[in-house]
């Protein structure tokens, strides 16, 4: 039978702790795109919109594909922009004539002025539109901070299962797959909220650390069960100052199907239950500057490859400015040889570059123009270009955004004490070999190598290393909560305030 499906992509991760605003400019940077425009950027890509058209492609489906808009994590959206991009959706499903079913490729932790849930808004706006009886199914980020509009609105919720995430077209498949069954009329789903009183999961869910793949393993266990259409595992996005934020477990089940709201509910408890129970299970050992450049005079290789440091605290993918220079200072004083670190975000120092040659000794100050407080001010550097490019484009290969085009902007290659310094002009983190590769680096060749990234580097860049340490360098995305200052967000809450030892859920659950 032939379905008329909608589809969308909008995407964005907001840090409410940075300056400044996302508009429709840090759209445009990675994709603002619509209909075949935006499916032949997309279509073949690590992307969402990739399995929503695997399926309705083999289904037959009409697809009426009204938005792909992604950008890199940043500060809030405009209220200009999030009006632009949400109408861009209705005004598609109001002209789109009758629609049989939705589906949305969502992030979950967008915040935009006016809004602290832009895409529980969206939700509701499409209901009012639609009515209550065309399916809806969405995928969303596992660092979404979940909200009960969200739940109420999406008859299906399918989360990512993977960290860093490899799986977005599985995802797709999954929801749309699901979103089938309701337009034929097989399942009426719902999805169910159970919120967790956490700032963020103890691995920020990581899915290759125990006890959180266990918890991803378990939830693809239970949606072998009758009545279970999908069992999210969500880590939340602490960097994100709401009042919902924080981990949460959605489990969207056929209300058809007798028994199945009661399943529903001894899922959520039993996952809720874990996450609260493994608050203290942190996989991750924080090194200090200091003790990071220790490390790395220590190193010694029992394998071929560079000893990766992940600058965990000014990961750009988590809203971070991307600038800290505390890192990059240390390592700069050890004498290194063959090293790279990147990528370094600033679009002043990427511009003075683009006006000398290949080859020539430059004095600049590099870094901390930004917030300086976060991580290190600008410090000053002489050394040789080794590689310039006006646009910084290149096209993902490994298994985060493989196929992609990414665009850093105006770029630059330093090599200053035995360095190789990627400077860029747009935000991006280190996720792909190619956004080194692209600008005359070699990844593997590299003894030291310093990464501006969080999780998501260890797709690509863990099967090169001799060996992973972390850092945090007092950036603005640090582990140290006490940094910050949380106004917004429900209390009590972990680990801001005393608890309880005991889970204490909300009955009944919130839908």
């Amino acid at each position: 039978m032939t379905f008329h499906v909608l589809t969308a992509e909008l995407i964005q991760e907001c840090n409410t702790f940075q300056k400044g605003r996302t508009g429709l400019e840090q759209y445009r940077v990675e994709v603002l795109a619509s209909g075949e425009e935006a499916l032949s950027k997309r279509r073949h890509a690590v992307a969402e919109i990739k399995g929503f058209m695997d399926v309705a492609e083999a289904e037959g489906w009409q697809v009426t594909h009204a938005l792909s808009a992604t950008a890199t994590p940043g500060p809030i959206v405009t209220a200009e922009a999030f009006a632009h991009l949400a109408g861009m959706i209705t005004d598609a499903a109001q002209a789109a004539g009758k629609l049989d079913g939705v589906l949305l490729a969502l992030h979950g932790a967008m915040v935009a002025e006016g809004f602290e849930d832009p895409e529980g808004e969206l939700l509701t706006r499409l209901r009012a539109i639609l009515g209550p009886d065309v399916p809806i199914a969405v995928t969303l980020d596992l660092h979404t901070n979940t909200t009960p509009e969200m739940a109420a609105g999406a008859n299906v919720i399918v989360s990512f299962k993977t960290y860093p995430h490899v799986d977005p077209v599985e995802t797709a498949v999954h929801a749309a797959q699901a979103l089938k069954t309701m337009m034929e009329g097989r399942a009426q789903g719902r999805t169910l909220r159970l919120a967790v009183p956490m700032l963020d999961e103890a691995n920020s869910g990581r899915s290759d650390v125990l006890p959180t793949m266990e918890f991803y393993d378990r939830a693809r266990r239970f949606e072998t069960e009758p009545g279970i259409m999908a069992v999210s595992v969500n880590a939340g996005f602490s960097d994100a100052d709401i009042y919902h934020c924080g981990p949460s477990v959605l489990v969207s089940y056929d209300a058809s199907l007798d028994g199945a709201e009661a399943r529903a509910e001894a899922i959520a408890l039993d996952l809720g239950t874990a996450i609260w129970e493994a608050r203290h299970s942190c996989a991750n050992t924080f090194l200090t500057v200091d003790e990071a450049c220790q490390a790395v005079r220590d190193f010694r290789a029992d394998r071929p490859g560079p000893l990766v440091i992940a600058d965990f605290s000014d990961n750009p993918g988590s809203g971070a400015y991307g600038d800290a220079t505390n890192l990059l200072a240390g390592l700069l004083g050890l004498g290194l040889r063959d090293a790279a670190f990147g990528p370094l975000i600033d679009p002043a120092a990427a511009a003075e570059l683009q006006g000398h040659r290949v080859g020539e000794s430059v004095t600049l100050a590099i870094g901390g123009k930004v917030d300086p407080h976060y991580g290190g001010g600008p410090i000053m550097v002489t050394g040789e270009i080794r590689h310039l490019s006006a646009d910084g484009v290149l096209v993902g290969d490994g298994p985060v955004i493989g196929g992609i085009t990414f665009r850093f902007g105006p770029t630059a290659v330093l090599w200053v004490n035995g360095i190789d310094i990627l400077i860029v002009t747009e935000r991006g983190q280190a996720y792909d070999l190619q956004q080194f590769k692209a600008f005359g680096i070699a990844p593997e060749a590299c003894t030291v190598l310093g990464l501006k990234s969080q999780q998501h580097f260890r797709a690509a860049f863990e099967p090169i290393a001799a060996k992973v340490i972390v850092c945090d360098c007092g950036g603005l995305a640090t582990p140290d909560y006490s940094k910050r200052h949380n106004e917004k967000v429900r209390r009590p809450i972990w680990p801001l305030d005393e608890m309880p030892d005991e889970f204490r859920p909300p009955l009944p659950l919130s839908a």
